[in-house]
């Protein structure tokens, strides 16, 4: 299976609530201060480079046959240039595999394809305008339940019209309710717009983090501008900003840019805590859905601690890692890097990636659209990356120092018998190697946190910090042997 960031892949399998992290502006409830992710091991050293041992495979929780997950795209804002060769180097490469559809061989990065968005729509203009006035007529006359009256038409026809009670105007929304939830934090999102020198790009979203106009979004969102492109970030009240990227973590999938001439009223969106979410919880999702901006939907929690591994499909994508939040919110290409609030309006994670059935879809764009099953970054986690970017420009991730496969399993991610570019297995000297790992070794549990694959193992390391001890359960000749270790750091991705 593969998750679309909006964009790509998405494994389920059992696991553990994240380490909360510190963020600023924090929800009442919200994390400590000192807690964070942290990296992991993949089909190269967990928690450190390259794929080792061919091409790699997704984890083999068991997933729907066929139905492809992967990054929610930006929407391109004009047409894309070609793509340059994939480079090496760390974070991994997209396994070779459609990931989690059970199959092996040589295939799509981890799901499905990467496919140009569709334009963004003008405004006023053709059909897309016409069908969303279509849907507005429609949902208008069939509601019910606000006391409508009857009224006589007195015409010859003898037909009768129905009357509202009260206008849509005039209608009062309780504390709590969507409606405020939405009008609350609508002014504290934007929508970004990233272009390449060479003029590819496209469409997500951000959310104010803090008074010093940083925002926050994913890495794959503002990944064109990376390199001298340009990048902007338009308000609901249609002001709009120059920004620059401050850092960008491509492991995470998580970026912070900064506004230019950033105005004086900013108001930064209140941080939750992912880690007391419950399934069931309700959910809104704000966004720009194929380029419409400040788009709220709404849902619940379906699943915690989704094991992740998503990427856009195209040449050169690596793949991100996360132990998602699940939900059932409408998420769509566009609304990459916007904020899931819970329904006190408070941030719980970063809209990122979506499972879809498909690559083709909407409108004949080749572009996937939500089916229910969209993932996000747990706030937590992206709180302490966010601070790492704005404090040093670069991620800091925890590893295990031992090389992963990263082919599709049930059993555990296995230590391989070589790393990334020929070097050792088991780094000489690291957390693995001071612990008594060795190649062959298949671990299966992270503290409590049942491992079935590289993939899982990768996302569940990145929820700590470096320095934070964790016991491993491991299996070597037929027996189950448990160890503690100290997590080691890595700065930067590559």
């Amino acid at each position: 299976m593969s998750t679309e960031n909006e964009g790509t892949a998405v494994p389920p399998a059992p696991s553990a609530p994240p380490v909360p992290v510190d963020a600023p502006a924090s929800a009442p409830g919200a994390v400590p201060q000192g807690h964070a992710p942290s990296a992991g091991a993949t089909g190269q050293a967990a928690g450190s480079t390259s794929p080792a041992g061919g091409a790699p495979s997704a984890p083999g929780a068991p997933q729907p046959e066929g139905a492809p997950t992967a990054q929610l795209p930006p929407v391109p804002p004009g047409h894309p240039g070609a793509s340059p060769a994939a480079e090496a180097g760390w974070p991994p490469p997209p396994p070779a595999t459609p990931a989690y559809t059970g199959g092996g061989g040589a295939g799509g990065a981890w799901g499905a394809s990467y496919q140009d968005p569709a334009p963004k729509p003008k405004r006023g203009r053709g059909g897309l305008v016409a069908a969303v006035i279509v849907a507005a007529l429609v949902a208008g006359g069939v509601g019910g339940g606000i006391g409508y009256q009857l009224a006589r038409n007195d015409d010859s026809t003898g037909s009768t019209t129905v009357s509202a009670a009260t206008s849509g105007g005039d209608v009062k929304h309780t504390t709590g309710s969507i409606a405020n939830v939405a009008a609350s934090a609508l002014p504290s999102t934007v929508t970004i717009e990233a272009e390449s020198t060479s003029g590819r790009g496209g469409t997500g979203t951000g959310f104010v983090f803090d008074t010093q106009g940083h925002i926050v979004t994913n890495n794959h969102v503002v990944a064109d501008a990376v390199d001298g492109g340009k990048l902007t970030a338009t308000f609901p009240n249609g002001k709009k900003y120059d920004a620059e990227i401050i850092g960008h973590a491509q492991g995470y999938d998580v970026a912070v840019i900064k506004l230019k001439n950033a105005p004086s009223d900013l108001k930064p969106l209140p941080l939750g805590d992912s880690d007391k979410v419950a399934v069931g919880d309700s959910t809104i999702a704000i966004g720009a859905p194929f380029g419409l901006s400040n788009t709220v939907t709404t849902g619940i929690i379906s699943a915690k601690n989704r094991p992740v591994a998503s990427s856009d499909g195209s040449a050169t994508s690596r793949a991100s890692y996360m132990n998602a939040l699940q939900t059932d919110a409408s998420i769509n290409p566009g609304n990459s890097g916007g904020p899931l609030l819970d329904a006190s309006g408070a941030v719980i994670g970063i809209n990122s990636a979506i499972q879809s059935t498909n690559g083709g879809g909407l409108g004949g764009s080749g572009q996937s659209g939500s089916i229910g099953l969209g993932f996000a970054i747990p706030i937590n986690q992206a709180k302490y990356v966010a601070q790492q970017l704005i404090k040093t420009g670069k991620p800091v991730y925890a590893k295990i120092g031992a090389s992963v496969s990263l082919q599709d399993s049930t059993n555990g991610a296995k230590i391989t018998d070589q790393g990334v570019g020929g070097s050792a297995a088991v780094e000489s000297g690291g957390p693995a190697d001071k612990a008594g790992l060795k190649p062959g070794d298949v671990i299966t549990k992270l503290d409590n946190r049942v491992i079935d694959s590289g993939p899982t193992l990768i996302g569940e390391i990145w929820t700590h910090q470096p320095g934070d001890k964790v016991t491993v359960t491991y299996e070597r000749d037929g027996k189950s042997h448990t160890v503690e270790l100290t997590l080691g750091s890595r700065v930067g991705d590559s």
